[in-house]
Protein backbone atom coordinates (compact mmCIF):
# COMPACT_ATOMS: atom_id res chain seq x y z
CA UNK A 1 0.00 0.00 0.00
CA UNK A 2 1.22 3.71 -0.47
CA UNK A 3 1.19 6.36 1.73
CA UNK A 4 -1.42 8.58 1.93
CA UNK A 5 -0.42 12.01 0.27
CA UNK A 6 -1.55 15.04 3.40
CA UNK A 7 -2.97 18.04 1.84
CA UNK A 8 -1.48 21.54 2.32
CA UNK A 9 -2.95 24.82 1.02
CA UNK A 10 -0.71 27.74 -0.41
CA UNK A 11 -1.43 31.45 -1.20
CA UNK A 12 -1.28 32.42 -4.63
CA UNK A 13 -0.32 35.97 -5.59
CA UNK A 14 -2.20 36.76 -9.32
CA UNK A 15 -0.94 40.02 -10.97
CA UNK A 16 -1.44 40.95 -14.79
CA UNK A 17 1.48 42.61 -16.76
CA UNK A 18 1.54 45.32 -19.16
CA UNK A 19 1.17 42.45 -22.05
CA UNK A 20 -2.18 41.14 -20.42
CA UNK A 21 -0.51 37.96 -19.17
CA UNK A 22 -2.04 36.69 -15.47
CA UNK A 23 1.17 36.16 -13.62
CA UNK A 24 1.24 33.60 -10.90
CA UNK A 25 3.83 32.86 -8.11
CA UNK A 26 3.38 31.31 -4.45
CA UNK A 27 5.55 32.99 -1.61
CA UNK A 28 6.51 30.38 0.18
CA UNK A 29 7.76 28.54 -2.76
CA UNK A 30 10.13 30.45 -3.83
CA UNK A 31 10.73 30.93 -7.44
CA UNK A 32 7.63 28.44 -8.37
CA UNK A 33 5.69 30.77 -10.79
CA UNK A 34 3.71 30.55 -13.94
CA UNK A 35 2.07 32.68 -16.60
CA UNK A 36 -1.17 32.53 -18.44
CA UNK A 37 -4.18 34.37 -20.60
CA UNK A 38 -6.67 32.86 -18.61
CA UNK A 39 -7.34 32.64 -15.06
CA UNK A 40 -8.78 29.37 -15.47
CA UNK A 41 -5.29 27.94 -17.31
CA UNK A 42 -3.36 29.99 -14.87
CA UNK A 43 -4.50 28.23 -12.05
CA UNK A 44 -4.44 24.69 -14.04
CA UNK A 45 -0.50 25.59 -14.34
CA UNK A 46 -0.18 27.44 -10.74
CA UNK A 47 -0.93 24.15 -9.38
CA UNK A 48 1.61 22.30 -11.80
CA UNK A 49 4.41 24.16 -10.65
CA UNK A 50 3.80 23.66 -6.98
CA UNK A 51 3.77 20.06 -7.47
CA UNK A 52 6.78 19.72 -9.90
CA UNK A 53 8.55 22.58 -6.94
CA UNK A 54 7.65 20.46 -3.82
CA UNK A 55 8.86 16.88 -5.90
CA UNK A 56 12.22 18.58 -5.87
CA UNK A 57 14.86 16.81 -3.93
CA UNK A 58 15.48 19.02 -0.87
CA UNK A 59 13.50 21.62 -1.14
CA UNK A 60 11.10 22.80 2.04
CA UNK A 61 8.51 25.38 2.09
CA UNK A 62 8.74 28.22 3.43
CA UNK A 63 6.58 28.86 6.54
CA UNK A 64 4.46 31.72 6.40
CA UNK A 65 1.07 32.94 6.61
CA UNK A 66 -0.77 35.27 4.05
CA UNK A 67 -1.60 38.60 5.98
CA UNK A 68 -3.28 40.63 3.33
CA UNK A 69 -2.25 43.17 -0.14
CA UNK A 70 -1.73 46.74 0.33
CA UNK A 71 -1.93 49.63 -2.13
CA UNK A 72 0.02 53.02 -1.49
CA UNK A 73 -0.47 56.07 -3.46
CA UNK A 74 3.59 57.63 -3.75
CA UNK A 75 3.63 61.37 -5.33
CA UNK A 76 6.69 61.03 -8.06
Amino acid sequence: MGRAKSKREYSVVIELDSEGYYVASVPELPGCHTQAKSLDQLMKRIKKAVELCLEVDGFKPQISSFVGVQKISIKV
